[in-house]
């Protein structure tokens, strides 16, 4: 089990291959993938993400810890980018295994709320139109709160 923040690009389908044989006793597997999107109403360039390492690593790994107790997973992990990124590239990766597909489910969507809210992470978008800072949207606080 792993949380792992890096500049790089990731391959989402060499991890979740890799994933699928840390566990056993696997009922269910569940894989998230953000990725940096563009709107044709206003194109995005591309996207800083910045972040404080130490405190993200940390708060990450509490994070995971707290899904696999919550949701009695047998694994999870996390894959953050930090840097520039483009349109289309991976941003995030979260992967749960679990006896029961519920809990790989319930365990991947509280970390992802959790994460978009909660984790310390600073988004910056260039577009066409300009740059700007992107805060937590409303439905972003509200998903995160179902957990509470």
């Amino acid at each position: 089990m792993a949380v792992t923040l890096q500049s790089e690009p990731f391959d989402p389908g060499a991890l979740t291959n890799a994933f699928l044989k840390t566990a056993d006793g696997v009922g269910a597997a569940v894989t998230f993938t953000g990725l940096v999107r563009s709107t044709p109403d206003d194109p995005i360039v591309s996207m800083t993400l910045e972040h404080y390492p130490a405190l993200a690593q940390r708060q990450l790994e509490t994070l995971r810890d707290r899904a696999i107790t919550r949701f009695d997973l047998l694994a999870a992990d996390i894959t953050h980018r930090f840097g520039t990124l483009y349109p289309g590239e991976p941003i995030v990766q979260v992967m749960t295994l679990a006896p029961h597909r519920q809990a790989a489910f319930d365990g991947a969507n509280f970390i992802m709320d959790t994460l978009k809210t909660n984790a310390p992470f600073w988004k910056k978008e260039e577009s066409t139109t300009g740059v700007r800072w992107v805060d937590a949207k409303e439905s972003d606080d509200t998903a995160a709160a179902r957990w509470e």
